[in-house]
């Protein structure tokens, strides 16, 4: 089962976004949420301290993007263990192949439901989930 007290950050740069992602989370039943409205944004969170046990981030943002922040994550100490779930409309392999060699730990493509949210994590962290 999934840990609910898990600290989560969405990366995302439109609100209405944000919103479904958090209310997805909330369904499953996560309630230490944060956001960043974009990856500067969600660095700067990540590295003053803020601990986050998850990043679910969007690809797609300025000024910097998703695959941007994921690979500053990884050559930061700090930061580079923190699981990252990488949220984009586009499934272009080129795509999932850079964020897999950037080390992503999961990919999820746009549109997407609470049950797809759900597995995903818990594939991140090797959680088996009931059937």
């Amino acid at each position: 089962m999934l840990d609910p007290k898990l600290r989560i950050l969405i990366v995302d740069d439109y609100t209405t976004m944000r919103r479904i992602i958090r209310n997805l989370l909330t369904q499953i039943g996560f309630s230490d949420i944060t956001e960043a409205a974009d990856g500067r944004e969600a660095f700067e969170k990540l590295r003053s301290g803020g601990r986050f046990d998850l990043v679910v981030s969007d690809w797609n943002m300025e000024p910097m993007t998703g695959l941007e922040l994921l690979k500053a994550m990884r050559s930061d100490s700090g930061l580079a263990s923190i699981p990252f779930i990488m949220v984009t409309a586009e499934s272009k392999t080129e795509n999932v192949v850079a964020a897999k060699k950037a080390g992503v730990n999961n990919y999820i493509v746009k549109p997407f439901n609470a049950e797809t949210l759900r597995a995903k994590i818990s594939t991140v962290f090797g959680v088996t989930e009931p059937a």
